[in-house]
């Protein structure tokens, strides 16, 4: 099946695994499991949440993960400082990247908005060069748009 058709499918499933869901942060997890698992190039697959001034670590499916990023530092830092996404082939070749684990070689990172601010980053690694492409970026940006209602502070207790 080509990715795009994947991805496609994911989409129908995430909207139905989080339809009507009260427990956010387990919906969340499961996304991040459903799309880890979905993917063979997807060696570490999560959420950093917007708390202050730093992107906290939220569900992931993976190796352990940095606690905390602050604005503009690594990948996630800059696509939440950027408001766009951000599509890195070799992050050894990334100024400022934060290897939280020594095996990532590319990364893409997905800002999830809530009106013009952006509230969290989808982050996905790969052990391979080059892993993320448009489709990617176009199926992420997708999947964040259809979570962001998840962070709605009036009915998730994701943001303080």
């Amino acid at each position: 099946m080509e990715k795009a058709q994947t991805y496609e499918q994911l989409l129908l499933q995430i909207e139905s695994l989080i339809k009507d869901v009260d427990n956010h942060i387990g919906a969340l997890a499961n996304v991040s499991a459903l799309l880890h698992s979905s993917f063979l190039h997807y060696f570490w697959c999560g959420f950093y949440i917007v708390k202050g001034d730093v992107l906290e670590l939220g569900p992931f499916q993976g190796e352990v993960a940095c606690y905390t990023i602050k604005k503009g530092r690594g990948v996630c830092g800059k696509a939440w400082e950027d408001k766009q996404t951000v599509v890195v082939p070799n992050v050894l070749q990334f100024p400022g990247h934060i290897a939280c684990s020594s095996k990532s070689r590319s990364e893409i990172v997905v800002p999830v908005f809530k009106d013009e601010d952006v509230i969290a980053v989808i982050d996905v690694d790969s052990k391979g060069y080059s892993a993320y492409d448009d489709i990617d970026k176009e199926w992420l940006e997708k999947i964040a748009k259809l979570l962001s209602p998840l962070f709605d502070t009036k009915v998730a207790p994701l943001k303080e």
